[in-house]
């Protein structure tokens, strides 16, 4: 009895430390196969469409594109799911920043050819400034051959821009619309660039200009924000179907999953049974107390 007990007391330790070896051997694969990297998120203003390589000069030439497929460039991790395919486009370097004279007459600018992006929504504009080309955004009736003014004088009176041009906030009239305003004086058009909007020039409130965002929120810029006039090009882009599924992958876009069904899809609407029948009562009347009045306080 003493020997089949040593016995099946050594059998059970070698099981054990087989087992514990092949645990330890496991998660060491597991560790090493599967580093700790932090997935990141979408959002906070970085694109996993493409990556634009930008020369360290300024240039109108088409430049060249990576696409990432919503793949983060570092790590290699798939972090925008519905990003992949699509048409290989060319990108147009925007110059942001409508610099004019401070003081005379405004700065003449010749629109050269109005093209397409397929890197933004808005159509683009080839303009000739001096002795030197660059790309804008272009207004919703720009053609080639404009002639185009930027200025930054803030004059006594209220100007009458046409559309296109540029002028700093203080200078336009009230009800006028503008796109590509500046954050802060000289640091190039940040807000309002996506096809077809425009923001409205409100009222003054001292030296600060209340303008009505495309979303109706108001923003208070400094009266030495320039601004673009008029409304951006490519107005039907937001009420355009799409068309057909092909169309989608054309543009970037891949398909989901395929289970989402209307009635009996994962996510889709689940058809229940209704509800029982809830009854309804006259609502008994309960005789209220008696109050008994009396000269105790």
């Amino acid at each position: 009895m003493a020997l089949n007990r040593l016995f099946s007391n050594l059998s059970i330790l070698a099981f054990t430390s087989s087992i514990s070896r092949r645990t330890l051997h496991a998660s060491a694969v597991t560790f090493a196969s599967k580093p700790n990297v932090v997935k990141p998120k979408p959002g906070f203003g970085k694109s996993y469409r493409r990556i634009v390589h930008f020369p360290e000069e300024y240039t109108v030439k088409p430049l060249e594109v990576t696409n990432l497929a919503g793949r983060d460039p570092e790590t290699g991790r798939v972090v925008a799911k519905g990003i992949g395919g699509g048409i290989k486009h060319k990108y147009h370097w925007i110059d942001w920043v409508r610099d004019g004279p401070t003081e005379g007459p405004p700065q003449d600018e010749k629109v050269i050819q109005v093209l397409e992006d397929g890197c933004r929504t808005a159509h683009v504009a080839l303009v000739a400034v001096g002795d030197r080309l660059k790309y804008i955004l272009a207004t919703e009736n720009m053609k080639a051959g404009d002639i185009l003014k930027t200025s930054r004088l803030l004059p006594r009176i209220p100007v009458r821009a046409n559309e296109g041009d540029a002028y700093v906030l203080g200078a336009l009239p009230t009800g006028t619309i503008v796109h590509c305003i500046e954050k802060e004086p000289g640091q190039g058009g940040l807000y309002i660039h996506a096809a077809g909007t425009f923001g409205t020039i409100l009222r003054r409130q001292n030296d600060r200009i209340i303008v009505q965002m495309p979303s109706k929120k108001l923003f208070s810029f400094n009266e030495h924000c320039m601004a673009v006039v008029g409304r951006l090009s490519n107005v039907d882009h937001g009420s355009t179907p799409i068309g057909s599924p092909q169309r989608n992958r054309w543009l970037g876009n891949r398909p989901r999953s395929g289970l989402w069904k209307r009635k009996d899809g994962r996510h889709g609407r689940k058809i229940r049974p209704p509800k029982p029948v809830k009854e309804i009562f006259q609502p008994t009347k309960f005789p209220l107390p008696a109050i008994n009045l009396d000269m105790r306080p």
